[in-house]
């Protein structure tokens, strides 16, 4: 294979996430990873040690080896990263949220257009509802339940419970009403560390699609469902379970669960990704997709706190 089919990736994080998208671009034979680069250089060395590649000592060197890179920082570094990659002419696919503020997003949006650059968001749950043909669907939806529950954890203290779990149903339920979002409403409380903990949305969009969601960090289990309700039945998600029950006529996946789409669907993203990159396939996550999240949850975080 040429070089010209080949991505020269790096990874920008070596947590958890940055394990992980490093790990994806080690195995694809499309990419060469090219090195990690982390605040923490211990971490970074870690992280490039596992995977035979070079830590780099900066941002700026890391970019300048490479082609793309993939943004697994702390949410609150995501803008920094991606500024300085697009602004360089380099591709970027960034976790979610895409930044830390809508102002920073649309700054990214416009960075990559005029550098001609992909910019790609990890919303990693949209590869599972393809998967299934949720999107495919010939039908918006009336309303749209969600709630994404989890235990306390030591991750993404840095954002809200808005952008660490429920940014993955708005970015769902954007979708799929497929219309603009036009009133926001919500409810957070005050946290343990400065952001909320737990939040209550309610998004109304131009069709009247209506969606109802909740997201908690403090629950005392895993808890990941969605129920959309059609004119033509329901179609009710268990994301941990990777299952679902439907009463409508419209014809999905019921082995959805054994694609490689939804079985991995961090690695489905990155391979997005790089067709995106190499082959100027559609970006399946594009930077817009990212800012309309975002916004959604800004104003979530904006709402009243429970009791006042």
């Amino acid at each position: 294979m040429s070089d010209s089919m080949i991505v020269r990736a790096g990874v920008v994080g070596a947590g958890v996430f940055g394990g992980f998208h490093a790990a994806k671009y080690a195995a694809d034979e499309r990419a060469v990873l090219i090195g990690i680069y982390d605040p923490d250089l211990e971490r970074a060395r870690a992280l490039a040690a596992k995977h035979g590649v070079r830590s780099f000592d900066t941002l700026a060197a890391l970019i300048a080896a490479c082609d793309a890179l993939t943004v697994a920082s702390p949410a609150v570094h995501h803008f920094e990263a991606a500024a300085a990659s697009l602004a360089s002419g380099r591709h970027v696919l960034v976790e979610k949220p895409v930044a830390s503020s809508v102002e920073e997003a649309r700054e990214l949006i416009a960075l990559a257009a005029a550098h001609g650059c992909v910019l790609q968001v990890g919303h990693q749950e949209r590869f599972v509802f393809n998967a299934m043909g949720l999107f495919q669907i010939p039908s918006a939806p009336k309303r749209i339940i969600a709630r994404r529950m989890g235990p306390p954890s030591e991750r993404n203290l840095d954002v809200s419970v808005t952008l660490d779990l429920m940014i993955h149903d708005l970015d769902l339920a954007i979708a799929l009403a497929g219309a603009a979002v036009t009133k926001v409403e919500g409810k957070v409380d005050k946290g343990r560390f400065g952001h909320p903990d737990i939040a209550e949305a309610v998004l109304t969009f131009e069709n009247g699609c209506v969606a109802e969601l909740s997201s908690s960090r403090v629950h005392h289990e895993r808890d990941r469902k969605m129920r959309v309700e059609y004119a033509e039945g329901v179609v009710d998600v268990d994301f941990i379970a990777k299952s679902f029950e439907n009463t409508t006529p419209f014809d999905l996946n019921p082995g959805f669960a054994d694609t490689d789409m939804a079985r991995d669907s961090l690695g489905a993203n990155v391979k997005a990704f790089i067709a995106a990159v190499l082959d100027g396939a559609p970006v399946a996550v594009p930077g817009i997709a990212g800012l309309r999240a975002l916004d959604a949850a800004r104003a979530v975080d904006g709402a009243r706190i429970y009791g006042s």
